[in-house]
This record gives structure tokens, C-alpha cells and sequence, in this order.
């Protein structure tokens, strides 16, 4: 998700947001807020974990509405359990994922299951435009093949990149990834030079575009 051609990025900090409630896990919110609203269509990025869930409780949200937006669900770690009011009943697990289109109105829960001992994940959500925000109600599910990179390995998970095209349906074009670097390796991706792009640091530290990127930074 960065510029694709500038010689810097702009930052998003973090902030913390109980989820759920007080009393449930804390996410880390880089979008929105009121610097930048949306990168392209994305208009939510929540970030959690690592999270010890004998300490914390793990994920626990009760059933809720989505209208009007998409919700994309993608794990590092652990493994969580999706109901919805469409029927669906789903596992989220690490490289694999779950993608809901709320559109003229959607119910789900999601809760992490009893044999997670460490949750470690991201939830976005893309705005869909007005002509489908009254779409039909819809779960996709998709575990991508890894692509081996020198110094990187991706998985897309929307759209294409690297060679590799996401099956997904979304209302807007997108791209969605997870990347993984080597250790001081520098890679060079060809994106899409209409796109808005937004690169999100799980760990580590990582330059972009001229500019250095900490853990849980949205740059």
C-alpha cells in the first residue's frame, strides 16, 4: 500500500483502541484518522499482537452489523473463528484469507479458538463504492501460494502483484499482500502507478521510498 513513485511517505502512527470493549484485546489503529482517512479504497487497518492469550483473553467480539464495506481478515499467528448471519462458519488462519462483503447489511462474530495460545494479526476494511454499497451480502475464503522472491516472499491476497493474481472478487481494484524480507535485503516491486499504496510494518524496521518505517507504522 506506497506511493509509487516519491522520494518520501508519508507516516501514519498507531493508536490504541480497545476492541470490542474495555474489557477486550487492545489493536493498534493506523487508519483512519485525520491525516488520512483512506489509502485507495482501504479505509480501516487495525493491528494485534503478538498477544499471549492466557494473559489477555484473546479476541471475543460479539456479534455486530458491517454495511457498505468489505472486512478483510489475515493472521500471522493463531486462529480465529467467524460466524456470520449469511451462514457462513469459517476458521481465520495464518496465510489464509477471509474476506466479507457487508454491503446492504451483513452480522458476524469472531472469536479466537481454545487452542490459540498466541494471536498475531491485521483487520481491514475497504469502503465499497456507492454504485455497489447495497451489494449482496457474500464470504470468500482463499489461502495463497507463497511466491518466492529474491530476498522476499509474498502471498497476495488481493489483486496482483509479483506475478501473482488473487481469484478474490472485490468492487474496486486493490492489491493486498503480505510481505516478508530477508534480513537487509531490498526488493523492488512493479505496482500499479494509479494506485494509492500503503506499506504496514509488522516487525522490524523497514525503508520505503526514502523513508524509515518502525513496528506498527503505516508509511
Amino acid at each position: 500500500m506506497s506511493e509509487p513513485v516519491v522520494s518520501e511517505a508519508d507516516v501514519l502512527s498507531a493508536r490504541d483502541v480497545p476492541l470490542g470493549g474495555p474489557r477486550s484485546m487492545t489493536v493498534r489503529r493506523t487508519l483512519p484518522q485525520r491525516a488520512r482517512t483512506l489509502i485507495g479504497a482501504w479505509c480501516f487497518a487495525d493491528h494485534y499482537g503478538p498477544d499471549d492469550v492466557a494473559e489477555t483473553g484473546g479476541m471475543d467480539v460479539a456479534p455486530h452489523p458491517h454495511t457498505g464495506l468489505q472486512t478483510v481478515s489475515w493472521l500471522f499467528s493463531g486462529e480465529i473463528e467467524h460466524r456470520d448471519s449469511l451462514g457462513s462458519h469459517a476458521l481465520v488462519r495464518p496465510g489464509e484469507l477471509n474476506l466479507m462483503t457487508g454491503g446492504h447489511g451483513i452480522s458476524h462474530t469472531e472469536v479466537s479458538t481454545p487452542r490459540t495460545t498466541v494471536l498475531h494479526g491485521v483487520q481491514l476494511w475497504v469502503a465499497l463504492p456507492d454504485e455497489h454499497r447495497h451489494a449482496a451480502r457474500d464470504f470468500q475464503h482463499h489461502a495463497p501460494s507463497p511466491v518466492h522472491l529474491d530476498g522476499a516472499r509474498a502471498r497476495v491476497f488481493l489483486g496482483t502483484l509479483a506475478g501473482e493474481t488473487s481469484p478474490v472478487r472485490t468492487f474496486t481494484p486493490l492489491l493486498g499482500a503480505e510481505l516478508v524480507l530477508d534480513p537487509h535485503a531490498t526488493v523492488t516491486f512493479a505496482v500499479d502507478a494509479d494506485f494509492e499504496h500503503g506499506l504496514l510494518v509488522d516487525q522490524g524496521r523497514v525503508r520505503m521510498a526514502g523513508t524509515l518505517l518502525d513496528r506498527a507504522e503505516l508509511g
